[in-house]
């Protein structure tokens, strides 16, 4: 099956041997986001609430970048320095998905790259139809 490198400036640039993301037939597997700032490629300099809307946004970005949005998210995962974020996470998470959510996994890491609080991947199905 034919593999399609998905590529945006809309997203931080991959820092490492990955794609953004990769497309096989519908389904889109998204690489994780942290919070880099796209055009500085340095973490956003807010809070833990801020870290995690960045998220959402760099993998909205990839997801258009792709052909579709976060509505076609069928599966994400959340991966926390500090699972006390986690309330933090359906919050913001509301603001960005509508129901049917996602399947979701969240689980608590020792460290994440650069010093992030909040790294975020996600599968998502294009609509055929």
């Amino acid at each position: 099956m034919k593999k399609e490198i998905i590529r945006t400036d809309d997203a931080p640039k991959v820092i490492g041997t990955y794609s953004q993301a990769l497309k096989v037939g519908a389904t889109v597997y998204l690489s994780g986001q942290i919070p880099l700032v796209p055009a500085t490629m340095e973490l956003d300099g807010g809070d833990t609430r801020a870290q995690i809307r960045r998220v959402f946004e760099n993998l909205k970005a990839v997801a258009a970048a792709a052909g579709g949005s976060l509505a076609d998210v069928v599966k994400l995962n959340v991966y926390l320095t500090d699972l006390a974020h986690f309330p933090l996470v359906n919050e913001i998470m509301a603001q960005y998905f509508t129901e049917p959510y996602p399947a979701r996994a969240a689980v608590g890491v020792a460290a994440l790259p650069r010093g992030a609080a909040v790294e975020m991947d996600a599968i998502m199905v294009l609509n055929k139809e």
